[in-house]
């Protein structure tokens, strides 16, 4: 077969300055309006800013691999092999059937009603103050008293979680000062869980119980069981806070979208599409093509890695009739926020029951939702959401 030679345009700007992580979505319009390939000169990366052509690489998993990293910098690439992130083929399926059956349908119903009183008991208390942060008092909350019990952290070593988890996603961005910033915390992250997996220390009955023992019965390193816990731990934490959070903020902005949600309780689960369509929780992956391969009708060269922008491919003017519009009655089903394919969120389920669960909590405890000071982002190279959120809220 003879590939297409199509020139591809450059890109010149730096997507990961303070600028365009507090507002991307100017240079991802102005991106997709460039085609479907778009060369990064800055970070040497070939950029993949639209739906079609996002959604087609991450559902060929032979052809664009993740077994070498899925960061822009060779250090988390290196750091994270053997995790589900970053592996390919039968490698990738065996660590992800470990613990998926903690994380199927059946498992989470069984979780359904407990998740639901705590994130009630959330919003009561935070009513109950009026003035909050959005991030501590609400988005935090509920995923921080969720997730680390599952996947079996230590109880008295969590203070550091929030700090640590953000640090990793950080440092899979290019290697900016954030990302330098980021590597003693990614580091400490690492380091501690391994000592938990060498003394034992994971609770009983958990996700990490379940990979010593995998470790024990020769499918697993000691190793490879504290990448995985870091693995699971962290995108469930930090992409479900960004999803709230989200939420929050949203519908704080677009009050009759929260009238609405309030008088059609039934839109939930399209409304946590929408908010992830909108307000991605995480920019953008790489992958690495495995050889010579067209897309879009100009051809990237094997070796070379794509740089899969789920937050731009979620704004497609080829894909949403009015993708800058936020409306939880859109078609958002679709959306790439939890990925696609063989590599798509092993925890999304998880956190669409924690975000549906605070989103139900609101509607049913709080009549309006005010920001009461100007938000401020936390400036992170992966993950999109504030560092602060300051919201009153109005008794229902």
């Amino acid at each position: 077969m003879t590939l297409t030679r199509t020139a591809i345009p450059t890109y010149r700007s730096d997507i990961y300055s303070t600028a365009a992580i507090i507002d991307p979505y100017p240079h991802y319009a102005r991106l997709r309006a460039l085609g479907p390939v778009v060369r990064l000169t800055r970070h040497r990366v070939y950029a993949i800013p639209r739906y079609a052509e996002c959604k087609a690489i991450l559902r060929d998993d032979k052809t664009f691999i993740s077994g070498d990293g899925v960061g822009l910098n060779p250090i988390p690439n290196t750091l994270s092999r053997g995790t589900t992130l970053t592996s390919d083929g039968a490698t990738h399926d065996a660590r992800r059937k470990l613990v998926a059956h903690r994380l199927l349908p059946r498992a989470l119903r069984a979780m359904a009603d407990d998740i639901d009183r705590r994130a009630a008991d959330i919003v009561d208390r935070a009513v109950a103050k009026g003035s909050v942060d959005g991030i501590d008092d609400l988005a935090s909350a509920l995923p921080l008293a969720i997730v680390p019990d599952l996947v079996g952290w230590p109880r008295d070593q969590r203070a550091d979680l929030m700090a640590w988890g953000g640090a990793t996603f950080d440092l899979l961005g290019p290697l900016n000062r954030r990302a330098a910033r980021a590597i003693p915390d990614s580091a400490r992250m690492l380091r501690f869980a391994r000592r938990v997996v060498n003394n034992r220390a994971v609770l009983d009955g958990s996700l990490g119980h379940d990979l010593l023992l995998a470790a024990d019965n020769g499918e697993l390193s000691d190793a490879d069981c504290a990448s995985l816990m870091i693995d699971y731990i962290v995108p469930s934490l930090d992409t479900t806070i960004s999803a709230i959070a989200n939420a929050v903020h949203l519908l704080a902005t677009h009050p009759e979208q929260f009238e609405l949600l309030k008088s059609q309780p039934e839109l939930l689960p399209n409304a946590v599409n929408e908010i992830i369509r909108y307000s991605s929780p995480l920019r953008a992956f790489t992958r690495k093509a495995r050889h010579d391969i067209e897309i879009g009708g100009a051809t990237v060269p094997g070796g070379a890695r794509v740089l899969v922008i789920y937050a731009s491919a979620n704004r497609d003017e080829l894909e949403w009739a009015d993708p800058d519009a936020f409306d939880i009655r859109n078609d958002a089903g679709r959306q790439l926020g939890f990925g696609n394919g063989a590599h798509a969120c092993a925890g999304q389920g998880l956190a669409r029951l924690e975000t549906q669960a605070m989103l139900r909590a609101l509607i049913e405890r709080v009549d309006r939702i005010e920001l009461t000071a100007t938000p401020v982002w936390a400036l992170n190279n992966i993950i999109r959401r504030h560092s602060s959120l300051p919201v009153k809220l109005t008794p229902a």
